[in-house]
């Protein structure tokens, strides 16, 4: 392969994303797992794509390219959606609103989040046949892209309104974080008392997360919608004139390509794989994370290194709880000076006998 990092980037970060799938999917937190679902969905397509395209423009499989690159416009509207549901949700946590979490409104949360975060992306994918001048291009070694027709329909279809939602997702953001700075003695206790099974740090980690993917998704929106408008943009004149070649596609050889478009392209590329190690550093290295890292180490020691976990737990954990347990039956509180001598000559033997055990 010509590139071999572009596959093999792409599919490490959906590897990645998925590792925080299990905490985030009992949470229901809707949000959050659009992020991991599009974010993955578009990174294996991104990988495959690194694969077949590779030094090649050839066009082995137009349905694949039709589908695909409907997902990617999606995705690019859905990941801001995404985000803004997130803080939309942090910001009314925070809030001296009054905030129930019944099992009703819960109910209610995932079926709005829901159609924010697959309907509306859903929509706009419908609405891009509108811009669509043809079928799509195929850039080698990057495969299918889709196909705009720049215009002022297009710009408004296309790029407006991720950077609309990403605007609403900073206000939400930042309502967020005034309402935090306003009662943060009390933080904690304001959680407990909306019934909401975040902590502070979730709270702030899930607020810092949304932020950065949406900082770094807009700023990049921003210079694609930059690159272009300053190409220079075409009157959408009639339905008619704009889908006349509609079965058209466009293959773009990196040899045709100038090398500030080819740079540009790389840039493009890799915001999505950047995007899942981006959420996988906030996720992956948090305290549900490494409980869910003991699950698998333990899992694999039972059944694959048919390993005693018992034997395991009997020199980490069991014998100061036994020791604790016998001093408390010798002693009773307050303890006296005889009894704490006795208690120091019993923690010696103790280390004699078991030294690795302290």
């Amino acid at each position: 392969m010509q590139y071999p990092s572009l596959a093999v980037g792409a599919f490490l970060a959906a590897a990645l994303v998925l590792v925080p799938l299990p905490w985030h999917w009992r949470a229901r937190n809707i949000g959050t797992l659009s992020i991991i679902a599009w974010l993955f969905v578009v990174n294996i397509i991104y990988g495959i794509n690194a694969i077949v395209w590779d030094t090649n423009v050839n066009n082995p499989a137009p349905v694949w390219c039709d589908i695909t690159t409907k997902l990617i416009i999606g995705a690019n509207t859905a990941l801001p959606l995404a985000t803004m549901c997130v803080c939309k949700h942090l910001e009314l946590l925070s809030s001296k609103r009054q905030v129930r979490f019944d099992h009703v409104d819960k109910q209610r949360r995932i079926i709005f989040d829901a159609a924010i975060c697959f309907g509306i992306p859903l929509i706009f994918m419908a609405l891009h046949y509108i811009v669509q001048g043809h079928r799509y291009d195929i850039v080698e070694n990057f495969g299918c892209q889709p196909a705009t027709y720049f215009s002022i329909e297009g710009i408004i279809i296309v790029w407006l309104p991720p950077l609309v939602f990403a605007t609403a997702t900073l206000i939400y953001a930042a309502l967020a974080l005034y309402h935090f700075l306003c009662r943060r003695m009390n933080f904690a206790a304001h959680l407990q008392n909306a019934n909401s099974a975040l902590t502070t740090h979730r709270y702030l980690r899930l607020m810092a997360m949304a932020v950065t993917e949406i900082v770094w998704g807009t700023t990049l929106t921003a210079f694609n919608l930059y690159n272009n408008v300053n190409s220079g943009l075409r009157p959408w004149t009639s339905w008619q004139d704009v889908h006349s070649d509609w079965l058209r596609v466009d293959l773009f050889a990196f040899i045709e390509l100038s090398p500030s478009f080819i740079k540009s392209m790389f840039l493009l590329w890799w915001a999505m794989p950047a995007s899942a190690y981006i959420f996988f550093l906030f996720f992956g290295f948090s305290q549900e994370a490494r409980k869910e890292y003991g699950k698998i180490i333990k899992a694999f020691q039972k059944h694959v290194l048919r390993q005693s976990i018992k034997d395991v737990s009997f020199h980490g954990s069991d014998l100061p709880s036994a020791r604790q347990t016998s001093w408390s039956k010798n002693c009773t509180y307050p303890l006296g000076a005889s009894c704490w001598r006795r208690e120091v000559i019993q923690r010696e033997l103790s280390v004699t006998r078991y030294p690795n055990s302290v």
